[in-house]
């Protein structure tokens, strides 16, 4: 049995085990998730991804390890940037505190299966069809210019046409019944507001690997190292939400980094038959750049923005 094989079977193994523990063991009972036991949870996800990264070390080489990593902080950053999305999608439709980390959880449930699924399709036309990756560059790199100049005020979670379509067609309460996604009421069963709040977070997540899918394979066309890096920041994003909801208008100047990344990548994706970029460098450019912009959004915050007024009422106490 190869190195790679028993990766493949451990990491097959620790994913739903984690899941299990999160959701069944540690957050069995309901509850607000304050601050400190965010970051508890987020130190513990960051953990165990460099544990893991450190037995790919050991296991298939300095190289693959470091691109491991690499692909962990790109899709790490990108899931921080969505935080104000997912703000807002509970602000907008008032979900309680106590049930925000069980949508999250098979949110992510959804995440694990719907990026499986989008990284095995851009392999596999990768590598079918090689031009496909320069469609894929200048993605990439149209995609860090639309997030460098995006305005505030774009998103709109009602709007979302799956959750149009569930308040059209779904037999559904008017209230929030506990954490429940379903509920028998007069021998019928009906759906609650908080399964039209996890669809919107699962299409959402759908439109959020539309641009990481891409920056994954700009890094390394490994399957295994595209999706076990994926997998582990996607793990971590509960943790990371409730940790960072009252960070979010102090990182202010997040996106810009990351459209600086996505276009970097990008421009690697389009010149990768002409010049190779080793993984030390992608690695030392992607931390660099998130560092500057988090240094620069603490060292010269604006003044007021519209993440600072929709994320305050979120903000852990």
């Amino acid at each position: 049995m190869s190195h790679e094989t028993i990766l493949w079977i451990v990491f097959a193994v620790l994913v739903p085990t984690v899941l299990v523990l999160d959701l069944g063991v540690f957050q069995r009972k309901a509850h607000t998730i304050k601050t400190k036991e965010a970051l508890l949870m987020t130190a513990a996800y960051v953990s165990l991804a460099l544990v893991f990264a450190v037995v790919v070390y050991f296991l298939l080489g300095r190289d693959r390890a470091f691109t491991f990593l690499t692909g962990y902080i790109v899709e790490l950053s990108l899931s921080m940037d969505n935080l104000f999305v997912f703000i807002l999608i509970f602000t907008t439709f008032a979900v309680p505190s106590e049930h925000r980390h069980r949508v999250l959880f098979w949110g992510i449930i959804g995440a694990v299966i719907t990026r499986g699924i989008f990284i095995a399709t851009g392999l596999t036309i990768i590598e079918k069809l090689e031009w496909v990756i320069y469609i894929f560059g200048a993605f990439l790199v149209y995609t860090g210019i639309k997030i460098a100049a995006k305005r505030d005020g774009e998103v709109d979670p009602k709007k979302n046409i799956f959750f149009k379509l569930g308040c059209k067609y779904l037999p559904m309460t008017d209230t929030y019944h506990e954490g429940k996604f379903f509920i028998r009421e007069k021998g019928h069963l009906l759906a609650t507001p908080l399964l039209l709040v996890l669809i919107v977070i699962e299409t959402t997540d759908i439109v959020f690997a539309v641009d990481s899918i891409p920056a994954i394979l700009s890094i390394t066309l490994d399957s295994f190292i595209v999706y076990s890096s994926n997998i582990f920041a996607i793990l971590g994003l509960r943790a990371l939400f409730f940790a960072l909801v009252g960070m979010t208008n102090k990182l202010a100047y997040l996106s810009y980094g990351l459209a600086a990344i996505l276009t970097l990548l990008g421009i690697k994706m389009l010149g990768s038959k002409f010049f190779h970029v080793p993984v030390y460098a992608s690695l030392g450019a992607v931390v660099g750049i998130l560092l500057i912009a988090a240094l620069a959004s603490f060292l010269w915050p604006p003044k007021k923005g519209l993440l600072q007024k929709e994320s305050g009422d979120d903000a852990e106490k």
